[in-house]
């Protein structure tokens, strides 16, 4: 399903949940309350604004008494992505951010990959999967990075634990050309980026990539993944701790400056151990 066509769909659903919600005589904040989210919400929802997640979904279903109406249609939409269920929604955040600030502590972040290091993070994933099933994440993971090259898109900040940028994920070419695509991003001015070095040691974040996202009329949100999950998480109180921890590694970092060296210095390397082979 084109992008296009799902937003027309939720587009839908908004106009029908605020049909529904004020057939059943709620107010937003009455049903935010029934499904354990802020009124605030039910309105993003009804504008088409937010995506629930399916599990809200479900709850408003149950609320408003709808024999299942919207977890249907949030299923359909979430099988039309090409994201897995826990990401599509965060796919969407991406692109009406205003900015975005990520740490990855194993793997270079999907914005800023190229698509051989993307096709080699895909394959070492799912080494049996067929190609077709390679290449289609390959190329939602690059339809993604349209967002860097708009010049509307997001201010966008990368920090990257230096085993990222040390670890041969795909061989030697692969990653001299992964490294230096992010040092033309970098020298470009479309992405910030630093390195937090290994003798950092213990740093404030190590139990997967954090991802936080500000937009111009929206609360900031927060997205942690580990390999077979993803949370969306919007309590104010839990996105304040994301970003806190996120200022904490800026400070465990390099300046960009010196983390520019680093990644360049890094790419050299990989260069020569390419030509040798």
């Amino acid at each position: 399903m084109a992008k296009a066509k799902r937003d027309e769909v939720w587009v839908f659903f908004g106009e029908l949940l605020k049909e529904r919600r004020e057939a059943a005589g709620l107010s937003q904040n009455e049903l935010g309350r029934q499904v354990f989210v802020s009124g605030a919400y039910i309105g993003l929802f009804e504008q088409g604004v937010r995506k629930p997640q399916l599990d809200v979904a479900q709850r408003i279903d149950q609320a408003l008494q709808t024999t299942g109406i919207f977890e249907r249609t949030c299923r359909d939409l979430i099988n039309a992505s090409p994201y897995a269920s826990y990401f599509h929604e965060v796919a969407e955040l991406e692109s009406v951010a205003t900015k975005l600030c990520e740490f990855a502590p194993t793997v270079v972040p999907g914005l800023l990959q190229t698509a051989e290091y993307a096709r080699a993070v895909t394959l070492g994933g799912n080494p049996v999967a067929s190609d077709d099933y390679i290449e289609e994440k390959v190329s939602s993971r690059l339809k993604r990075q349209e967002i860097l090259r708009d010049a509307t898109g997001p201010e966008y900040w990368a920090i990257l634990h230096e085993n990222v940028v040390r670890t041969p994920m795909g061989g030697s070419t692969t990653m001299a050309e992964q490294l230096e695509h992010i040092a033309t991003l970098v020298r470009n001015r479309r992405a910030v980026v630093a390195v937090v070095p290994r003798e950092a040691g213990a740093h404030a974040w190590m139990t997967g990539t954090l991802k936080l996202m500000e937009f111009e009329d929206q609360p900031p949100t927060a997205y942690t993944e580990t390999e077979f999950s993803g949370t969306l998480l919007d309590d104010p109180a839990v996105v304040k701790a994301a970003q806190r921890a996120y200022d904490l590694l800026r400070v465990a970092a390099l300046s960009p400056k010196a983390s520019l060296a680093l990644i360049e210095s890094a790419a050299e390397d990989f260069r020569r151990c390419a030509s040798t082979t």
